[in-house]
């Protein structure tokens, strides 16, 4: 592998002719601040310690940083609980420590989109705090209060949804004697988006960010802001018990309104990026929300892949082997119902999501680092934007720790509710080490120290006990290791910008074990060739491939002349076709 120091993307201060372009050609690097690096010895990540390490992110060859939420927050739901859209957290630093983070990332050409958490507030927010005061206090209606249900059962809340973190969707307040909705934790009620105040201050928020420079937001679960009219219950659901309401508040009636009325609001005649994550979006409505001339959002960040290792039951119903087969069923339904109209985010883990070596690959000694470069290879590859989560340059891998060392709400409420159902709390474990979403937050390994470097104190969350051996120190001294291949596929990637408009041709489509396809985009041409198993597989069909004189641009195995006869186990491959 050649490597070479990518140069620095130029920073656009206003609209231009090639609006967007910075985005779609960009690599995205995700940094969990929490976990990242600890530099006053609290043992929380912090502002401070992301500036410290702004030359690494410029080494590496990233774009644009993706933060996750850095405003003020109890952290009941580690910052996605927001009580101040205006107000640095105070574990992670000031306001001025932003802004020489933003200064410091422009300065390196680096671009910055915050994390927008708009379908729910924190209940320590200034607008809910008044809410909940009184029936009729003026920000009542910022939020989605019902009265109860009176059953033969006695009181039951306004409907039978499931929260995303378990149990119901309602919770009662005394003050008021009416429930409040609230999707996620009990201390996330969801704003009232019907309610037009809501949008105006959301849209004000949004401007005053980016009047500051940053450069767009990531917006979380944002198909959700809509509901149904009326919110009604599952049917067909026993009295008492909880169902997923699914139908009733994914991809609302009034979805593609707001978003339009937020384009107009906050986006128009600025060069910013937008991406809305989405749950349980198909292309159809993937393609509304992104499509070039919808005016909406930029890019669309979905999750059908994600249930890839997912049993009928969801998410905690652990289905191994995993379907390569229908990874790529996925990937082509939406690289092909994008194409030329919308814009896709390519991606194997987040901060929500177990680390990609553990849960894809194989995170064993002998394979985990090969493995981890061949899955690195399928989002630098595909047409859209790919994303990098903190540590995946480096392999970072799953824990398994007892269930008093994790810290995450949806993990935590998950095994409570499992355990007092008369589940044996053993029998429950191996799905916690494999799907929780801690697994993505141990602390950042920067070096073999103690805490691996995260912190002189007690990290919030424990380190994962890997850290001796997988660390960045010793992955940038060694020059063989999973990070310079990394860093070499971000500079073919960088050096290759129409790999992220392709169209793809699929190769060996219903094969279990080999993800191939031909690129191509106006005059060039590439060809990606990737093993995603432990055994070596014969390229079987040369018809496939006969004629293709590839020029190999990158490997994570010894280098070959022409097309190889066979992959070695997790053997990656990208070449460009003359």
């Amino acid at each position: 592998m050649t490597e070479q120091t990518p140069t620095p993307v130029r920073h656009h201060a206003e609209p231009s002719a090639d609006r967007g372009r910075w985005w779609k050609e960009g690599i995205v690097y995700q940094i969990y601040p929490r976990s990242f690096l600890d530099t006053n010895g609290d043992g929380i990540g912090d502002l401070p310690g992301i500036i410290s390490k702004l030359d690494y992110l410029q080494q590496l060859g990233v774009t644009i940083v993706w933060l996750n939420p850095i405003y003020a927050s109890p952290n009941d739901d580690n910052g996605y609980d927001i009580s101040d859209y205006h107000s640095i957290m105070a574990e992670f630093g000031t306001m001025d420590d932003f802004k020489t983070l933003l200064a410091g990332l422009h300065e390196r050409g680096i671009r910055l989109i915050m994390d927008l958490v708009v379908n729910h507030t924190s209940d320590e927010h200034a607008w809910f705090v008044e809410s909940r005061s009184s029936r009729d206090n003026p920000y009542r209606d910022f939020y989605v209060w019902r009265d109860g249900r009176d059953t033969e059962h006695g009181e039951l809340p306004p409907n039978n949804w499931r929260s995303f973190f378990s149990g119901p969707t309602w919770e009662k307040d005394e003050a008021t004697g009416q429930y409040y909705l609230h999707l996620f934790s009990r201390k996330q009620p969801d704003l009232n988006w019907e309610h037009p105040p809501v949008r105006e201050a959301v849209y004000d928020m949004m401007n005053r960010w980016f009047d500051l420079g940053i450069d767009g937001f990531r917006m979380d679960v944002i198909n959700l802001i809509s509901k149904v009219p009326g919110l009604p219950s599952v049917p067909n659901t026993a009295a008492g018990e909880l169902a997923w309401g699914a139908d009733y508040f994914v991809n609302g009636p009034r979805l593609h309104e707001f978003l339009r009325e937020m384009n107009e609001k906050t986006l128009q005649g600025r060069d910013v990026m937008t991406v809305g994550e989405c749950v349980a979006v198909d292309v159809e409505e993937g393609r509304k929300m992104v499509g070039k001339d919808r005016g909406e959002l930029d890019m669309v960040f979905q999750m059908e892949h994600m249930d890839l290792d997912s049993g009928p039951n969801g998410k905690w119903d652990i289905r191994y082997p995993w379907s390569r087969v229908e990874l790529k069923e996925i990937l082509q339904r939406w690289t092909d119902g994008l194409h030329g109209d919308g814009w896709n985010s390519q991606f194997w883990t987040n901060h929500d999501q177990p680390r990609t070596v553990s849960r894809f690959g194989n995170d064993s000694p002998q394979w985990r680092e090969k493995s981890g470069l061949a899955l690195a290879a399928l989002p630098l590859a595909l047409p859209g934007t790919p994303y990098i989560y903190q540590g995946e340059e480096i392999g970072m891998t799953n824990v398994a720790f007892p269930i008093d060392d994790y810290r995450d709400l949806e993990t935590l409420n998950w095994y409570r509710e499992e355990t007092q159902r008369g589940r044996d709390p053993a029998e429950l474990m191996p799905a916690i080490h494999h799907k929780s979403r801690d697994n993505a937050r141990t602390p950042m390994h920067w070096d073999d120290s103690p805490q691996a470097g995260f912190t002189t104190g007690e990290p919030w969350l424990r380190v994962n006990p890997a850290y001796p051996q997988i660390n960045v120190a010793e992955a940038m001294r060694r020059k063989d290791s999973m990070w310079h291949g990394y860093r070499a596929l971000i500079t073919l990637r960088r050096q290759n910008p129409g790999l992220a408009y392709a169209r793809l041709e699929w190769l060996w489509p219903d094969h279990e074990a080999l993800v191939a396809f031909r690129s191509q985009h106006d005059k060039e041409a590439w060809l990606v060739l990737i093993n995603l198993s432990d055994q070596a597989h014969t390229l079987t069909d040369s018809g496939t491939l006969a004629g293709l004189e590839p020029a190999w641009l990158w490997s994570n195995d010894a280098p070959v002349l022409g097309i190889p006869n066979e992959l070695s186990p997790w053997q990656a491959m990208i070449g460009k076709l003359e």
